[in-house]
C-alpha cells in the first residue's frame, strides 16, 4: 500500500455511504466505513423471524439505471450481484370502487387510462414525453451537482430548459392540465406523497418520477431489497473497503482548520476527509464543534419534512388473494390524510396505507403457503410516538384489508413486529423521526437544501437530507457526488501545499 494513499472515513453504511465508499475505493482511496448498527444497509436493513425475511425499509426498486451506474462506473456489472425481475403489474391501487392494476409499460398504462377517461391515452403520450425530457434534464444535469450554489444550475441551456418545461409550477397543476379523472390524478400524484409533500407544493419537475414509474418500470431483486445492499457491500470489499460495525462516532476531529478524522467509542480514526452518510442534523448538531455548524436549531425547526412512518411487519400463515407485490390503499379520502401529514399534523382516523407482499414474487421470503407483508402508514414527521394510536391504526388497516380482500387476516398473523418514530430516532438518529428526509418542496429543492460541503473543510454530507433528496436512487447519487467533491477538495489542498513549498 502506498504511503501517500489518501484515507477517508465514511460515517454510515446506508445507500449513500456505500455508494461513496465504492467510488472512493475504486479511485484508490483507503476507505473505512463506520456504522453504529451491527449490519449494513441503514434503513434498508433486513431481519428474519420464523422463516420470514423482512426488508425493513425501501421496497420499491425504481430508476434501475441509477443502480446500474453505481456498479458500471467502477467496472462492475450489477447483474453479477443481483437477479432482477420486472414486476407486471407494476402495482395496484385500491380505490373505493375496487382495485386497479397498473401494468408494466406505457402502452399498457395508456390503455388503462383511456378506459378511465376517453382521450387520456393521447394525453399520457404528451405527458410522458415531457416527463422523459425532465428526467434527462434532472439525471444529466441537476442531480450530479453538489447544490453549493445557484450557479450549479444556472447555465443558459439549463435555464432555457427549466423555463420550457415550467418545472417550478406545481405538479398538481401540471397533472390536471392533462387529466381530469380523479383516479388517474391520484396514480400520477402518489410518487411525491412519499417524497415529502402534496402535489400542489411539489414542483412540476417531479413528473420525472412518473416517467421512472411508467417507462423505466418497477423491479424487484430476488431475495429482497437487501440484496442490493449485500451486492454493494460485496463490491466495496472487493475494492478494499474496510467495515466496522457497532462502531458509533462520538465526534469529528479537527486540526489546523481541517477535518482530521473521527473519534469512535474505541479509537480515533485518522482521515484526510470524512463523508457523513448518517443523519445530517445529527452529525452537524451533535458531532461537530459549535463553530463549525452552518445551521442553527431555528433553521432546523423550520425545515419541512417528508413523512414519518409506522410500519408493521407481518407473517401470515396463509396466502391472501387480492394483493399484488405492491398495493396502495387509496380507498378512503386522499386529502383528509394528506392534510394530517403536511398541513395540520395529527393522527389519521382512517389512513391511506401501502402493502408490500414480496412473497407474491419471491418464494424465499416466507415459508411455503405463507405470506410476507410489509404495511406502511405515512404520518406527519415530528409526531410523538404513541403506542395506543399505533395499535388503533393497526386494527383499522387490518379491518380494511379483511373488508377489501373479503378474507380473514387477523387469525392468521403468526409474526408481528412494529416500527415507529421512536425506532427511526433510536436506530438512525433520524431528525424528528423522519422516514424519508426533507420534503421536496419548491423552497427546499436543489441548491436550497442543506449544503453538501460542511463549514469544516474536509467534511462532506451525503444522504436524504442534502442534494439531490430522498429515496434510494437520490441517496446513491448523493454518495457518489460527495465522493467526487471530497476528492476535488483534497486535490486542491495538495496543490495549495505544493505551491506554498
Amino acid at each position: 500500500m502506498s504511503k501517500t494513499q489518501s484515507k477517508a472515513v465514511v460515517i454510515g453504511a446506508g445507500f449513500s455511504g456505500l455508494a461513496a465508499a465504492i467510488r472512493l475505493a475504486h479511485d484508490g482511496v483507503q476507505v473505512t466505513v463506520v456504522e453504529q448498527l451491527d449490519t449494513p444497509g441503514g434503513r434498508a436493513r433486513k431481519f428474519e423471524d420464523s422463516g420470514f425475511v423482512f426488508d425493513m425499509g425501501p421496497s420499491w426498486y425504481w430508476m434501475p439505471d441509477v443502480m446500474e451506474a453505481v456498479f458500471s462506473s467502477v467496472g462492475a456489472d450489477i447483474h453479477s450481484y443481483l437477479n432482477l425481475v420486472r414486476l407486471d403489474p407494476s402495482y395496484q391501487v385500491w380505490f373505493p370502487d375496487g382495485p386497479l392494476k397498473i401494468p408494466a409499460g406505457s402502452r399498457n398504462v395508456r390503455d388503462v387510462f383511456e378506459q378511465l377517461e376517453p382521450g387520456a391515452g393521447a394525453h399520457l403520450d404528451t405527458f410522458l414525453e415531457e416527463a422523459k425530457a425532465k428526467y434527462a434534464l434532472g439525471m444529466d444535469r441537476f442531480v450530479w451537482e453538489s447544490g453549493d450554489s445557484i450557479l450549479d444550475f444556472a447555465s443558459p441551456t439549463a435555464v432555457f430548459q427549466l423555463m420550457r418545461y415550467s418545472v417550478f409550477s406545481s405538479l398538481s397543476k401540471h397533472i390536471r392540465s392533462h387529466f381530469k379523472h380523479p383516479q388517474i390524478i391520484q396514480i400520477l400524484e402518489f410518487p411525491v406523497l412519499f417524497l415529502g409533500s402534496k402535489s400542489d407544493k411539489s414542483p412540476a419537475l417531479y413528473s420525472l418520477m412518473n416517467y421512472a414509474d411508467i417507462e423505466l418500470g418497477t423491479w424487484y431483486p430476488m431475495g429482497g431489497m437487501f440484496e442490493l445492499v449485500a451486492g454493494m457491500v460485496a463490491l466495496a470489499e472487493e475494492k478494499g473497503v474496510s467495515f466496522r460495525f457497532e462502531t458509533e462516532v462520538e465526534y469529528i476531529g479537527e486540526r489546523n482548520g481541517h477535518v482530521s478524522g473521527v473519534q469512535t467509542q474505541n479509537e480515533f480514526l485518522d482521515a484526510d476527509f470524512v463523508i457523513a452518510g448518517a443523519d445530517y442534523h445529527h452529525v452537524e448538531q451533535h458531532l461537530l464543534a459549535p463553530k463549525w455548524r452552518r445551521y442553527s436549531p431555528e433553521y432546523w425547526s423550520e425545515r419541512k419534512m417528508s413523512p414519518g412512518a409506522i410500519i408493521f411487519y407481518l407473517g401470515i400463515d396463509r396466502k391472501l388473494p387480492g394483493l399484488e407485490h405492491h398495493t396502495l390503499f387509496f380507498d378512503v379520502p386522499f386529502d383528509a390524510h394528506a392534510d394530517l401529514i403536511y398541513e395540520t399534523p395529527g393522527w389519521p382516523s382512517d389512513p391511506l396505507f401501502y402493502v408490500a407482499a414480496p412473497s407474491k414474487t419471491d418464494s424465499t421470503v416466507a415459508p411455503e403457503g405463507h405470506e410476507n407483508l410489509f404495511i406502511l402508514i405515512p404520518i406527519a414527521a415530528g409526531l410523538e410516538a404513541n403506542a395506543d394510536e399505533r395499535e388503533r391504526l393497526f386494527e383499522r388497516v387490518i379491518s380494511r384489508l379483511e373488508e377489501r380482500l373479503e378474507t380473514s387476516v387477523r387469525p392468521h398473523i403468526v409474526v408481528r413486529h412494529d416500527y415507529d418514530q421512536s425506532n427511526f430516532e433510536s436506530d438512525y438518529n433520524a431528525f424528528r423521526g423522519n422516514a424519508y428526509g426533507l420534503a421536496n418542496t419548491i423552497d427546499q429543492t436543489a441548491f436550497l437544501k442543506p449544503k453538501m460541503k460542511s463549514k469544516l473543510p474536509g467534511l462532506f454530507f451525503a444522504g436524504q437530507l442534502t442534494t439531490p433528496g430522498p429515496g434510494v436512487p437520490p441517496s446513491l447519487i448523493s454518495g457518489q457526488v460527495a465522493a467526487k467533491e471530497a476528492q476535488e477538495w483534497l486535490k486542491s489542498q495538495k496543490k495549495g501545499m505544493e505551491a506554498a513549498v
